[in-house]
């Protein structure tokens, strides 16, 4: 599948959350509005392990540990596409990188995102490295070893580092490979003034109750 495939079906996930909440856009025209983001926390060796092309990418071949999908608008819109720049300035495409390596899937996460939040890139990025920087991570998902983790056990952990975030606020998704699940993604969810809430219900987790973390290279 590709990148911007993956793109519009998680827009259309969270548009749908933004319905199933209850709010409905007043006109075709209105600028959108935003009820709430998700933020993508990729575990990335994990993710460079499944995907074909990942020995190719920046975030695979400087052993990232963790890396950002996108902080993804809820919003009733299917209209999110925009045409503005998302050219950063040097010191911020630096900065974004740390944990946004991809300048390519920068770029393309914006042209389809980009005309659904109320800001531009520039201010757009700055939000994802904040929330980004807010957000402690367990020190098992950057850890150069194999783990293996309960769900409710690390759920635990997220909420003991990140005061205010409830447990209805984390989404951990996992893949097969060979018999053994791996986690592979966790979704934050957030209101639109940045602090943490309760994840929409179609924004579900697939991950058992024991499940493998794929160290770092």
């Amino acid at each position: 599948m590709s990148s911007q495939s993956v793109l519009t079906q998680k827009l259309l996930l969270l548009i749908s959350s933004g319905i199933a909440m209850g709010f409905f856009a007043t006109s075709a025209h209105a600028t959108p509005t935003v009820f709430g983001y998700v933020m993508e926390v990729q575990m990335t060796p994990a993710v460079c392990l499944f995907d074909n092309q990942g020995s190719k990418k920046r975030k695979c071949l400087e052993g990232y540990s963790l890396n950002i999908t996108g902080l993804y608008p809820e919003t009733t819109t299917r209209e999110c596409q925009t045409k503005s720049s998302a050219v950063l300035s040097p010191l911020q495409t630096k900065v974004v990188a740390r944990v946004m390596p991809d300048e390519h899937a920068r770029r393309q996460l914006w042209a389809e995102i980009g005309g659904c939040v109320p800001m531009s890139a520039s201010q757009y990025f700055r939000n994802v490295i904040n929330y980004a920087e807010r957000l402690k991570i367990p020190a098992d998902l950057t850890s150069s070893e194999n783990k293996t983790a309960q769900l409710n056990t690390l759920r635990g952990q997220f909420q003991r580092l990140n005061p205010g975030l409830p447990a209805s606020g984390l989404r951990f998704s996992c893949r097969t490979h060979r018999q053994t699940n791996i986690l592979t993604e966790v979704k934050v969810c957030y209101k639109p003034n940045g602090q943490y809430k309760g994840c929409a219900e179609n924004i579900q987790e697939n991950c058992p109750n024991s499940f493998a973390i794929k160290g770092s290279y």
